[in-house]
């Protein structure tokens, strides 16, 4: 609707124009600030001009009311305008605000948690926000590809395979075990050494020379973990690329560096020249071993990635990962590429409360509060909605319990008590939202059809949160538009009123606005509660 709208005007005007939402509805649904751009121009003043533009729009078809307010230019649209969008939006149904136009492709990369164990409550955070990012993009019309990055290469899958050692010795064999500083601890750990321990007996767990073996099959087991954790709240990724398989290409990959002049040897190791693109320090890509580093195996990831030829890619990254930022920016610009066409957005710590508590986190996980866990507790739908709640690049803490309470404290139960609420307030008047489709508007009050307004922004609310990577905007969209159902019903009788059929077709958008919004989130409406 705002983009049909800011069209419109600015053919009628002939100008660019910036199309604001007034905060006060009485002001209109829409204003620009045009006329004071155009006052040095014009050399009038702004007051002037947005009188003489507003005369533009006499008797149009699309504004009932177009008025000139202390230079601004201001649009209340025409019931006949509001009537036929809504009709529009109600015949597209699941479609609504879904655009059939032919966007860009981008490959979004997300979750990438290392494969040596579950995933906890952080890595979910990310999780949602990349598939939330996602559902929204291709509902706006663009080719998304998501991909999962196995980081299973390195110091982590050593140490995967002495931790599977120490579990069957300790759990399996029932040893006296001496534990290292450093190991990974959990009970898939055990379920993994008493798989291996029946399949290839004891002498494995001593065997150093197998403890990679032991990684790999640990490896697999807990990849299969992780993709049931996330099918489980609605997440599956179109591919999954192994870190270990990519090496093979590390020598065609230094050519390029090499050639590009990035590198230089020290000390008996190569280093990439990071600082030449803002990075603090240059940084090492193999070391005195002959061994690439964590760093090569990105490059070659994102030398990979660029070779598949997409318009863009997303990255989505722990907030321990900023630092990291300007060293990939660096190697992609000398591997030949456009470091703008990667964009990374860093995911913020979650910390979780039950009751006003800190929640006590899990021995059996090994000291972390597992995805699993809180998806068992509050359901996938309260999970993806309250880690929608806030940007992800801000700290987010909030109280499982308050999930759980069945009021307005609970901004998912609230919204889908709204949509329940339409859907009974049919099967009490007896009719299917089909039934009032071609029902004027004429002569509708103005909160009618403010709430009639409220439901068409959803295409608008949906384009800015993708284009601000800013899932908030569209959370912050339902509960104030589940707020103004919620303050309509409450205000005015509509089943057995004079206007039962036409606050019926109001409603029906609402209800159309709150399911497609939920559901492109991943979350599926309630018709009843």
């Amino acid at each position: 609707m705002q983009k049909i709208v800011k069209n419109y005007i600015e053919t009628i005007l002939e100008k660019e124009i910036v199309l604001e939402k007034p905060k006060d509805n009485s002001l209109g649904h829409f204003a620009t600030p045009i006329a004071f751009s155009l006052a040095k121009e014009f050399r009038k003043s702004p007051m002037i001009i947005a009188d003489e533009l507003a005369a533009k729009f006499q008797d149009d078809e699309m504004f009932e009311k177009v008025e000139a307010v202390k230079g601004f230019l201001n649009f209340k649209l025409s019931n006949s305008f509001l009537e036929k969008l809504s009709k529009e939006a109600l015949l597209k149904k699941e479609n609504y605000a879904k655009s059939d136009e032919k966007k860009e492709s981008i490959l979004l990369e997300y979750v990438s948690a290392n494969p040596t164990g579950p995933l906890h409550i952080g890595h979910a955070r990310g999780a949602v926000l990349g598939d939330a990012i996602a559902r929204v993009g291709r509902h706006l019309g663009f080719d998304i590809t998501t991909e999962y990055y196995v980081n299973d290469a390195g110091a982590q899958m050593d140490m995967l395979g002495l931790s599977v050692s120490l579990a069957g010795r300790d759990f399996v064999l029932k040893e006296d075990v001496e534990y290292p500083e450093k190991y990974y601890r959990g009970d898939y750990l055990v379920d993994i050494a008493q798989k291996i321990f029946d399949e290839y007996g004891k002498e494995i767990f001593y065997d150093e020379s197998r403890f990679r073996e032991m990684a790999e099959i640990a490896k697999n087991d807990v990849l299969k973990i992780i993709v049931k954790d996330l099918k489980d709240t609605g997440i599956e990724f179109d591919n999954f690329v192994s870190e270990a398989s990519l090496y093979d290409a590390w020598l065609k990959t230094k050519e390029v560096l090499l050639k590009n002049g990035s590198l230089y040897e020290k000390e008996e190791k190569l280093f990439l020249k990071s600082t030449l693109h803002g990075d603090d320090s240059d940084r090492v890509v193999v070391r005195e071993n002959g061994i690439p580093t964590y760093l090569a195996g990105d490059i070659i990831y994102h030398k990979d990635k660029f070779d598949r030829g997409f318009d863009h890619y997303i990255n989505i990254w722990g907030a321990d990962h900023h630092g990291y930022i300007k060293r990939v920016h660096a190697a992609i610009e000398f591997l030949g590429e456009d470091s703008k066409k990667l964009e990374i957005l860093l995911s913020q710590m979650v910390q979780l409360l039950k009751g006003g508590e800190p929640y006590k986190m899990s021995k059996r996980a090994g000291n972390v509060i597992l995805m699993s866990d809180i998806v068992e507790e509050i359901g996938p739908d309260a999970l993806r909605f309250v880690f929608l709640t806030k940007k992800s690049d801000t700290h987010l803490e909030f109280d499982l319990d308050m999930l759980k309470n069945q009021d307005s404290s609970n901004p998912i139960f609230y919204i889908n008590y709204a949509y329940a609420r339409i859907n009974q307030v049919f099967k009490k008047a007896e009719k299917e939202f089909s039934d009032v489709l071609d029902i004027s508007y004429d002569g509708l009050n103005d909160e009618a059809l403010n709430l009639v307004y409220e439901s068409l922004l959803l295409p608008s609310v949906l384009d800015e949160a993708f284009t601000k990577r800013d899932m908030q905007k569209i959370t912050d969209y339902l509960y104030s538009l589940a707020s103004s159902i919620h303050r309509f019903y409450n205000q005015y009788k509509i089943v057995g009123s004079k206007e039962e059929d036409k606050y019926l077709k109001v409603l029906s958008l609402s209800a159309l606005s709150i399911k497609v919004a939920l559901n492109i989130l991943g979350i599926k409406e309630k018709k009843v509660m």
